[in-house]
C-alpha cells in the first residue's frame, strides 16, 4: 500500500519530467522515436511511461486504442494529463502501466459514489421521482467534471485490490424497473456515452405498463447495463408478515434471494451477481447466505462512498431525493480526506 502512496503521490512530478523531457527532445531536434508496436510517434518512452505527440483530430479515445490498444484505457491518458481536449502537436503522457489500484494519494483515499435512482419524468412530484431535465443538468455536470461511470463489476476488482479505476469514478443505479428509466433514463445516459445499473424485483417486470418488459432489458443489457436482483416482490427482507413463524419467514426470504436470481439468470442468459437490499435493510443471516446463493455485491442506501477496503456485501449508496445541483454534488465526492505522509 505504501509503494502505491509513494507512487501516485510522486505521479504529477513524473508527469512534469516527462513532459519536459519530451519538450528538450524536440527543441533539439533530436529524431522522433517510432514505437516497436504500435509504429506511432513517441517523444519519449520509459517502462513506464510513454510521452506521445498527438496527431490531427486525436482524442484520449483514439491514442488510448493506438498506443495502448485499448479504447477503454482513455481514462487513464485523462487522469495524467492536463484537464481538456487533445491539440495536435501536444505532448501527452500515457502510463503503461495502472499504478494506482487502491485509490491512494497524499492527502485522501479514493472513495466511489454509488448514486441510486428510481422513477423518471418530464415533471415529477414525488422525491422518489426525478424530472428529465434535471438528470440531462446532473449527466452534464459530470461529463463537464471528468467523471466516468463503471460498472458494478469493476467496483467488483477495485474492492479485490485487482485493478485501477478512474480516479472520478461514480456508479449510477436504478432501482425497482419502472418504464421510465428505458424511456427517460436511457436515452440520455447513451447522449452522454454512460451506462447504469438497474436492480429490478421480479414480479413487477411486465406487471403493468409502468414496469420493464424483459425485451427491454434485454435490450439495455446489450446496451452494457448492468442487470441486478432487488428481490421477487420488494418485501423487506428483515421483517415477520402477520403471524408468519420463524421457519416460514426463513423459507420466504431465502426463496426471495434464490428464485429472483434463477429468474434474471434465464431471461438475461447471465450469472446474477449484485444484489440492491430492498429499502436498504439486511441482517447478518442474510449476509451468510449471499456466498451460497453467489452473489457477489450487496448494496445498502446508507449515504457515502467507497474505499477499496469497504465490505462488498454491505456497500454504501447515496440516493437521489432532491433536484437542487448543491444536494447532487455533495454525494459525488470522490475523496476522502486523510493523511498518508
Amino acid at each position: 500500500m505504501l509503494r502505491y502512496s509513494l507512487l501516485s503521490a510522486g505521479r504529477n512530478i513524473w508527469i512534469l519530467i516527462c513532459f519536459f523531457i519530451g519538450i528538450a527532445m524536440v527543441l533539439t531536434s533530436c529524431s522522433t522515436v517510432l514505437n516497436d508496436i504500435t509504429g506511432q510517434p513517441e517523444i519519449f518512452q520509459s517502462q513506464d511511461y510513454i510521452v506521445y505527440r498527438a496527431g490531427k483530430n486525436e482524442n484520449s479515445t483514439t491514442v488510448a486504442q493506438k498506443v495502448l490498444g485499448d479504447a477503454g484505457k482513455a481514462w487513464l491518458i485523462e487522469d495524467n494529463n492536463p484537464a481538456g481536449s487533445i491539440k495536435r502537436g501536444q505532448a501527452v503522457v500515457i502510463p503503461l502501466k495502472e499504478e494506482n489500484i487502491g485509490g491512494l494519494y497524499e492527502d485522501g483515499i479514493q472513495i466511489v459514489p454509488i448514486l441510486c435512482y428510481h422513477r423518471f419524468g418530464k415533471t415529477c412530484k414525488s422525491n422518489l421521482c426525478i424530472s428529465e431535465r434535471t438528470f440531462a443538468k446532473q449527466l452534464e455536470y459530470l461529463k463537464n467534471n471528468g467523471y466516468h461511470t463503471i460498472h458494478l463489476s469493476d467496483l467488483m476488482e477495485f474492492l479485490n485490490y485487482k485493478t485501477a479505476i478512474p480516479s472520478k469514478s461514480v456508479i449510477i443505479t436504478l432501482d425497482d424497473g419502472y418504464r421510465s428509466n428505458y424511456k427517460f433514463a436511457y436515452p440520455l445516459l447513451k447522449r452522454y456515452g454512460y451506462t447504469a445499473t438497474l436492480f429490478i424485483y421480479t414480479d413487477f417486470v411486465e406487471a403493468s405498463r409502468n414496469a420493464l418488459t424483459w425485451n427491454q432489458l434485454r435490450e439495455l443489457k446489450a446496451a452494457g447495463f448492468e442487470i441486478g436482483s432487488h428481490s421477487i416482490s420488494h418485501a423487506d427482507l428483515t421483517q415477520k408478515l402477520p403471524n408468519e413463524n420463524d421457519q416460514a419467514f426463513w423459507s420466504r426470504i431465502t426463496q426471495e434471494l434464490i428464485n429472483s436470481k434463477k429468474l434474471i439468470d434465464r431471461e438475461l442468459k447471465q450469472n446474477t451477481q449484485f444484489f440492491a437490499y430492498p429499502y436498504g435493510n439486511y441482517n447478518q443471516q442474510i449476509l451468510g447466505l449471499f456466498p451460497k446463493i453467489g452473489y457477489k455485491l450487496g448494496l445498502t442506501i446508507r449515504t457515502g462512498g467507497n474505499s477499496f477496503f469497504a465490505n462488498p456485501l454491505t456497500l454504501k449508496r447515496s440516493q437521489i431525493l432532491e433536484e437542487n445541483m448543491a444536494y447532487f454534488v455533495d454525494r459525488i465526492q470522490i475523496i476522502q480526506p486523510i493523511s498518508l505522509r
